[in-house]
């Protein structure tokens, strides 16, 4: 990488790490240069606009979440194997970000009611997760490991609640425990969904 490219790709990290903790719209070009010892207009250099800069930030925060969660468990069996995969990478990362924060989650609360290409470009990330997990929870119908009759809409929307759960409970009220909590409510929902007669050459649970 060339001096430009990794000055930028620096103040990239440094900015993902402030708004992680102060939210997007906390994120301001001033904060940002006096982290970076730069003047104001040396990180203008790099970046249009606020605007511009916000989104590379988010677009970064969903790069390192694919590469993190999303593409190791691609390559996991389909079916039950890669959907707890999912679910597994999904809440270690979120256990992290109990500490630093999740772009994801506050900046659903930043932008739930805020039109524009941020909130755009957010909703488009977490639909794009959200197709992935639904696709993984109706490979495991078509293969077997879960009942016919399993709701893949469902099995998701109380997936993503149980993530919900942890880092209201975890980072909002410092409960212990939560995501132990997390993970005992994924496998009793599994539990719900699984084929009581597992697919042919699987064991059964």
């Amino acid at each position: 990488m060339r001096k430009g490219e990794l000055t930028r790709a620096a103040i990239l990290d440094v900015a993902l790490e402030l708004s992680s903790r102060d939210g997007l719209e906390g994120l301001t070009i001033g904060l940002l240069a006096d982290r970076m010892n730069m003047s104001k207009s040396g990180v203008f250099a790099h970046f249009g606009s606020r605007e511009d800069l916000q989104l590379e930030v988010v677009k970064l925060y969903h790069h390192r979440f694919e590469q993190e969660v999303f593409f190791p468990s691609v390559r996991e069996p389909r079916g039950l194997p890669r959907l707890q995969s999912m679910f597994d990478r999904w809440l270690a990362r979120v256990s992290v970000e109990i500490a630093s924060g999740c772009i994801y989650i506050s900046g659903a609360v930043e932008y739930d009611d805020r039109p524009g290409p941020i909130r755009e470009e957010l909703v488009k990330m977490v639909q794009d997760w959200q197709d992935a997990l639904r696709r993984a929870a109706r490979q495991a119908v078509e293969v077997g490991h879960l009942r016919a009759d399993a709701d893949a809409e469902q099995l998701v929307y109380e997936m993503y609640g149980l993530i919900l759960a942890l880092h209201h409970d975890a980072r909002f009220l410092r409960n212990a425990g939560a995501v132990d909590r997390a993970r005992r409510g994924f496998e009793r929902l599994i539990e719900n969904y699984r084929n009581p007669i597992p697919p042919q050459g699987t064991p059964a649970h």
